[in-house]
C-alpha cells in the first residue's frame, strides 16, 4: 500500500500523529475496538490495528441500536435516547398485549442482530478496566469508528484521560479535542463544495464545514482505512488459488453495494451497468460479480437475468464463502459502485 502523505507540521511542534507513533513503538500492548455492527466501519478499525501490528491484542465491543419495526425510523436519535424510547415502546406494547391476550404476554418483536457474542460497549467499564490494569499492562489504545461510537469513545477519554489513547475514525463533526487523534478521509472532512456551502446558514457552517488547516489532532487520508493489506492479500491469493487462478484472463470483478443518502440508484443503474458489461464482455476472459447485503433485490435480479447465462460470468449471491478477498487478490480490473469508499479504497490498494 502506498502510504498517504500527511500535512506538513510546523517545525518544533509535535503533532498528535507523531506522539501516537511514539506511543505505539513499545508502549501499547492492548487495544479495544469499538464498532457499530457495520462491516465498513469496523473494517477500518481492524485495518488500523493490523497496520500497527496489534491484531492479536485487540478486543471487540459494539454500540448497538434496537432494530426492527419502528426502530428503523429512529436512527436519527442518539443511541442512549433511542434505547430509552425503545424501552418505553416495549412496555406499552407488552401492556397492550396483556390486555388483549388475557394476561398472556406476547414478546415484543425485534429483529435479531446476530451480535450477541460481542460485548456491548460500556464506557464506564472500559475506562475502569484501563485504570485498574494500567500499572500491569500500560496504556489502552481505543479505536472507534462510526457516529454511534462517538459518545462512548469520548466518555472513555473523559473518564480515564491518563490511561487511554483514543482514536476516532471518520469525522465526528464537532469537539475534536475530545479525542487524542481523529483519522478521516479528506472527502469526509471537507464534504461540501463552495457552491454547497453557500446553501448552508452561516451560523451552521463552522460545524458542518471544517476550517483549514485541520486541527493538529486530525490525520487526513485519501481513502478509507481497511484490512486489505499485503499480508491479507497474499493469504487470500493462497486460499482462493484453486478457484480463481485457472480462470481465463483478464478477470474483471464487479462489486455492487447499495444506495446511500449521497449516492442514490436503483433499476436505472442496474440497466446501465448491464449494458456496459455486455459491451466489454468480449474483452474479458472472466467476469465475476458480487452483491452486498445492501444491494436492492430489484438491482440484483436484473443483473442475474441478463448475465447469469453467459459462460464467462459467475455471480456470487451470498451462498458459500464470500470471495471478496480472493477477488481483490486475483482480479485484473474492477468495476465498483460509488456508494462504498471502503470497496473503492480496497481496490486501489491492489495497484
Amino acid at each position: 500500500m502506498r502510504p498517504n502523505r500527511l500535512p506538513e507540521q510546523p517545525v518544533g511542534r509535535r503533532s498528535r500523529a507523531e506522539v501516537f507513533e511514539g506511543v505505539i513503538n513499545g508502549a501499547i500492548k492492548r487495544v479495544v475496538v469499538i464498532g457499530n455492527g457495520f462491516s465498513g466501519a469496523e473494517s477500518q478499525c481492524i485495518g488500523l490495528v493490523r497496520a500497527l501490528g496489534l491484531s492479536g491484542c485487540h478486543s471487540l465491543y459494539r454500540v448497538t441500536r434496537p432494530r426492527g419495526g419502528i426502530n428503523e425510523w429512529l436512527h436519527w436519535l442518539p443511541v442512549s435516547l433511542h434505547k430509552k424510547v425503545n424501552y418505553i415502546i416495549r412496555q406499552i406494547y407488552s401492556r397492550f398485549q396483556m390486555e388483549a391476550k388475557g394476561n398472556e404476554v406476547v414478546p415484543f418483536s425485534v429483529q435479531k442482530t446476530g451480535l450477541s457474542n460481542v460485548l456491548e460497549a460500556d464506557a464506564k467499564q472500559i475506562a475502569m478496566m484501563a485504570c485498574d490494569t494500567f500499572d500491569k499492562d500500560g496504556p489502552l489504545l481505543v479505536v472507534a469508528s462510526g457516529r454511534d461510537t462517538i459518545p462512548v469513545a469520548s466518555s472513555i477519554k473523559r473518564l480515564a484521560p491518563e490511561n487511554v489513547f483514543v482514536v476516532q475514525i471518520q469525522h465526528p463533526r464537532s469537539q475534536l479535542n475530545r479525542f487524542d487523534l481523529v483519522i478521516t478521509p479528506r472527502h469526509d472532512y471537507y464534504p461540501l463544495t463552495p457552491h454547497a456551502q453557500k446553501q448552508i446558514p452561516w451560523f451552521l457552517r463552522r460545524w458542518i464545514t471544517p476550517r483549514e488547516p485541520p486541527d493538529r489532532c486530525v490525520v487526513l487520508t485519501v481513502g478509507a482505512l481497511h484490512q486489505a493489506d499485503s499480508p491479507a492479500l497474499r493469504s487470500a491469493a493462497s486460499v482462493w488459488h484453486y478457484d480463481l487462478s485457472s480462470l481465463p484472463k483478464p478477470l474483471l470483478v464487479v462489486n455492487i453495494g447499495g444506495p446511500t443518502r449521497s449516492c442514490q440508484y436503483g433499476v436505472d443503474l442496474a440497466k446501465q451497468l448491464t449494458a456496459m458489461l455486455q459491451n466489454v464482455l468480449w474483452s474479458c476472459g472472466s467476469l465475476r460479480i458480487s452483491f452486498s447485503r445492501r444491494t436492492p433485490e430489484k438491482v440484483s435480479k436484473i443483473l442475474l437475468k441478463e448475465l447469469s447465462a453467459n459462460p464467462k460470468v459467475y455471480i456470487w449471491v451470498g451462498e458459500g464463502p464470500n470471495p471478496h478477498m480472493g477477488h481483490l487478490a486475483w482480479a485484473d480490473a474492477f468495476v465498483i459502485t460509488a456508494d462504498s469508499v471502503s470497496m473503492l479504497s480496497e481496490a486501489c490498494t491492489t495497484g
